[in-house]
């Protein structure tokens, strides 16, 4: 019964979009709406 249940979710489930962002997340980069936040040094001269 489980396996048809599964089976039955596969149909809607979605392919996950960025999976060359994955590696980044796992390893604590920050994204806002989808774009890497990059934090730049207070003291840092412009």
């Amino acid at each position: 019964m489980v396996f048809k249940l599964l089976c039955a979710a596969s149909k809607t489930w979605r392919r996950l979009k960025g999976i060359n962002q994955l590696p980044k997340v796992s390893a604590g980069v920050r994204f806002e709406n989808g774009i890497e936040v990059i934090q730049v040094p207070e003291n840092h001269a412009a």
